[in-house]
């Protein structure tokens, strides 16, 4: 490399002179070994300063990442180190991720409505956006009373699509989801799309199907008492109650409802993702998107 070659040979002739026959630049030269130098000294951090790193990406997720998550988002931000060294400094200073916990479950499959077959049968692996949707609900406690949200995740990114919050669990929760999902996504009848959910009487109910058959989508549920056949949507709900929701206590609806949309949008846009490689939801597809062929004008 000519920036290595003019490093090398700089006692023998000058800076200026090197850079002048080479056609390269001074400025970039310096440039370079000054990055260079930076990147040496994020390399070799002591173990206070790494420290000081953890504990910042740690307050700011709130305790929500365990040691993979720290260690991918150090790399992320420039801070290259070993993920042991990561796992041995968090064990030796207590810093874990929030333990996961138990929730009740809120489907009510007890009813004589019909019910789809399970077209997803656990393939949670989709090769492109808006061809399968996973739909669920789940509960948030405030002192006002029970709050429910309904969620709709793009398989393929798990990307939270739609969401809607009530204080009801009707079939007007699961629609209002839906139907954001769609406005935002715009995906065309023809393309296929399944929405896969469990067989709670809200996804079973006529007028939720019919906004199926409106935008084209076909259903598809789970087996019965299975929650494993909508896995995706379960660790979402345990991700979101684990990392933002435990420990709080809610005086409104109206404050559960911020807390969880802030959630869900940070999740969407920041949120490392095992799934993923350890990058967010939206910019897994954006970096897919990115290297779709561009279409030839007509």
């Amino acid at each position: 490399m000519k920036y290595a070659f003019v490093q090398r040979h700089r006692r023998v002739w000058p800076i200026s002179v090197q850079c002048r026959v080479l056609r390269i630049s001074m400025a970039g030269y310096h440039e370079h070994f000054v990055r260079k130098a930076s990147g040496a000294q994020r390399r070799h951090l002591s173990d206070d300063a790494l420290l000081v790193h953890i504990k910042a990406i740690h307050a700011e997720t709130r305790g929500g990442y365990g040691w993979p998550r720290i260690w991918k988002e150090l790399l992320a931000r420039g801070i290259r180190v070993g993920k042991d060294r990561v796992q041995k400094l968090m064990q030796r200073h207590g810093i874990r991720a929030r333990g996961k916990r138990r929730f009740k479950v809120t489907t009510d499959s007890r009813h004589d409505l019909p019910i789809s077959p399970n077209l997803l049968n656990r393939e949670f692996t989709v090769t492109q956006p808006d061809k399968v949707w996973a739909g669920d609900i789940t509960y948030i406690a405030t002192d006002e009373g029970w709050m429910f949200l309904a969620v709709v995740i793009d398989l393929f990114s798990r990307q939270v699509v739609g969401w809607s919050l009530r204080d009801d669990m009707t079939r007007e929760l699961v629609i209002d989801a839906l139907r954001m999902a769609w406005f935002k996504r715009h995906p065309g009848k023809q393309a296929g799309l399944i929405f896969h959910s469990d067989r709670g009487s809200q996804y079973a109910s006529h007028d939720f199907r019919a906004v199926l058959a409106e935008y084209g989508i076909t259903s598809s549920m789970s087996r019965k008492g299975n929650c494993w056949d909508n896995a995706c949507s379960e660790t979402l709900f345990g991700s979101l109650k684990v990392e933002r929701l435990h420990g709080q206590r809610f005086k409104t609806r109206r404050e559960a409802k911020d807390e969880t949309i802030a959630w869900l949008l940070w999740y969407n846009r920041t949120r490392l993702h095992s799934t993923l490689a350890y990058v967010s939801p939206m910019q897994f597809e954006q970096d897919w998107l990115a290297n779709q062929p561009r279409q030839a004008n007509s």
